[in-house]
């Protein structure tokens, strides 16, 4: 999966220099769309999924997804607010970024940590 949609380790190894999106989407084996909707999210706390969907410039779906993985991974969180009209509206949250980038950091280490013991543990009279 070498695609720039959908990164890999061997692409975040093979990159001189990446950018945040590019680690945050292989650590946590995520999409782009759904980091950028994260980093939007820092950008506008208190989003609700249409406006993140106008701008992302994405179908309200997609960013519905997204919103959906975010939360799975504990990197956003979301609250129901009451609408003067009646009815409700989510609205969400980016976790800090502090947190986040701590998230990241232990999910490497995880990572690491289990390459490590695959080679430690390869027999070498195959």
């Amino acid at each position: 999966m070498s695609d720039t949609r959908d990164p890999d380790m061997r692409q975040l190894m093979e990159a001189a220099d990446p950018d945040f999106t590019v680690v945050m989407s292989c650590v946590f084996g995520v999409n782009e769309h759904v980091t950028r909707t994260y980093i939007q999210l820092l950008d506008q706390p208190g989003s609700t999924v249409e406006e993140l969907a106008d701008a992302l410039d994405r179908d309200r779906s997609n960013v519905n997804r997204a919103l959906t993985t975010l939360l799975d991974l504990g990197l956003a969180t979301r609250e129901r607010r009451l609408l003067d009209s009646g009815g409700y509206v989510y609205q969400y949250m980016a976790v800090p970024l502090p947190e986040a980038k701590e998230m990241l950091k232990e999910g490497l280490d995880a990572w690491a940590e289990q390459v490590h013991s695959v080679i430690e543990e390869f027999e070498e009279n195959r």
